[in-house]
């Protein structure tokens, strides 16, 4: 998982709200069994619109979404996070999150950013005025940063350890391997084993 620490970049103004999972990756696209090759079919019912945020230049190499409020509603689909990060998108910003979406955010390394509406509609008309004004998402300081704009914002300790330092949950396990060794060296042995198989 790649870390997030501070990003700058092109921002995208998705002026709409209640965008759930099956809007962000329609279910006719859940064929794959890798997290790779999603990002072409982000938001694919409104993709053949040529006036859609993300065709348009520059929004078009946007690494941040500006969305409206419950953004990620609906269905678990894990693979929702998988196409924006595939897409090229570090983090969304919006003023309220689904749960499960939030959840499978942190635990890919997409940064979900909840501020106020009011900061939302700044930021969506800072990118009408000037498409290519800079956004900065600090997740070292918790701070949303552009033009005219300085908003705090929170992510839970544990979630923000992990996006700071890349670390999915395989990676927090291996963290512990001492421990676990110690663990599986001292532990009774009338507990279930795994024998090995004989060579062949």
């Amino acid at each position: 998982m790649q870390e997030f620490t501070v990003h700058t970049g092109q921002a995208a103004p998705l002026r709409i709200s209640d965008v759930d999972t099956d809007q962000i990756i329609p279910v006719r696209f859940l064929t794959r069994l890798t997290k790779s090759g999603y990002g072409r079919d982000l938001f694919a019912d409104w993709r053949d619109d040529p006036d859609f945020v993300l065709n348009r230049a520059p929004y078009d190499q946007a690494s941040i979404l500006v969305a409206g409020s419950d953004f990620g509603t609906g269905s678990s689909r894990e693979a929702a996070v998988y196409a924006l990060l595939d897409h090229g998108i570090r983090t969304v910003i919006a003023p309220r999150f689904g749960d499960i979406f939030t959840g499978n955010a942190y635990q890919n390394g997409l940064l979900p950013v909840a501020v106020p509406v009011a900061v939302v509609e700044r930021l969506w008309e800072l990118l009408a005025d000037d498409p290519t004004s800079p956004v900065t998402v600090d997740l070292e300081r918790c701070l949303v940063r552009a033009a005219g704009i300085d908003e705090p914002f929170e992510v839970p300790g544990e979630e923000r350890h992990r996006l700071l330092r890349g670390l999915d949950d395989i990676a927090l396990t291996l963290q512990h391997t001492d421990a676990i060794a110690r663990y599986e060296q001292h532990r009774r042995p009338a507990l279930p084993t795994t024998p090995r198989l004989p060579a062949r």
